[in-house]
């Protein structure tokens, strides 16, 4: 028999075979809120309902409910490096077990394609930087009840102001604690994420100032092709201690000084910042701040699920937070 010509299994047929009102069936396989089926009758549904072969019509449930059980996660324009996987992989996890699908997008400048926001009509947008006031116009004009974070870029309250933008905050303090007197930022040049890159040389800058009285001695954005140069003119500008944007970026440095006969950590340390897989199979071990990317993504989809359920948003804990851990290259 052609595809097209299969019947579809209905909640009525699994209600005649078992003998039971269509509304007893309804609530059980919409989970509908508020009833009282037994367990036992609820069980003998699912597995009925199972032998059958039923599938929800998720788009009819969608429109009768109002809801399409959807997260919009729109991501800036970053490389999808370890820590945005694992993010992201926890986020779709802890949304899948809570009956919810994960769906991102990445806005382009200048792009013409039409936002998700419009087309899928998902239950919640949350935006892993916070939106400018004209975007975050544009998905409430589009029906969506839900976004985070619902202030605009600039005002407080972004999803951002978690315990893990400390991280520059950290290396600075670490390396100074290790008395490093002259502090170095070491830069990615990827243009894509710049705005970041500038959001930790100021943290790490400001740090710098706050306890020493003085800013960093020197900074740059870091290339394979020119690192070399630059570590021999940050040594000679008695650099001890870099500050880095990431641990890819460490690992750059840490290469080009142990090349050039420095010792590290004893004449230049450096502290990376992530703490990937990366930083413990260098050698020496790099130090590094850990972010609990994991951690993040179950808060950020419970934030979400809150929105969605109308329930209150999860507090943010200690895998939030930023955790500096020592190596041996500071």
């Amino acid at each position: 028999m052609p595809a097209s010509t299969v019947k579809r299994v209905t909640a009525a047929d699994v209600a005649r075979s078992l003998g039971l009102s269509r509304a007893t069936v309804g609530f059980v396989l919409n989970d509908t809120p508020g009833q009282t089926i037994p367990e036992a009758t609820r069980a003998r549904v699912l597995a009925e309902a199972k032998r059958l072969g039923y599938r929800a019509n998720t788009a009819a449930r969608a429109l009768a409910s109002g809801r399409s059980r959807i997260v919009l996660l729109v991501l800036p324009d970053w490389p999808l490096d370890y820590s945005m996987r694992t993010h992201l992989d926890e986020a779709s996890l802890t949304l899948d077990h809570a009956g919810y699908s994960l769906v991102t997008m990445t806005p382009h400048p200048g792009g013409h394609a039409q936002p998700l926001w419009e087309t899928l009509r998902p239950d919640v947008v949350i935006g892993m930087t916070p939106f400018a006031a004209e975007q975050l116009a544009d998905i409430r004009a589009s029906g969506v009840e839900h976004v985070i974070p619902s202030v605009p870029a600039g005002e407080a309250g972004a999803v951002g102001d978690l315990g893990y933008v400390d991280g520059p905050r950290l290396q600075v303090e670490h390396l100074l604690a290790r008395g490093r007197t002259r502090l170095a930022f070491a830069a990615s040049p990827d243009p894509r994420i710049s705005d970041l890159v500038a959001q930790r040389r100021d943290l790490a800058a400001d740090t710098v100032r706050r306890c020493t009285g003085s800013g960093l001695a020197a900074e740059a954005a870091v290339t394979e092709s020119e690192v070399a140069d630059l570590v021999a003119a940050w040594r000679a500008a008695g650099v001890d201690g870099v500050i880095a944007y990431n641990d890819d970026v460490a690992a750059l440095v840490l290469g080009a000084a142990l090349r050039a006969g420095v010792r590290v950590p004893d004449e230049l340390a450096i502290i990376g910042h992530d703490d990937t897989p990366l930083a413990r199979l260098l050698v020496p071990a790099l130090s590094s701040v850990r972010i609990d990317t994991a951690g993040i993504g179950r808060y950020l989809a419970d934030l979400a699920l809150s929105a969605a359920r109308g329930t209150p948003p999860p507090v943010a804990g200690p895998d939030t937070d930023a955790l500096l851990i020592q190596r041996e290259t500071s």
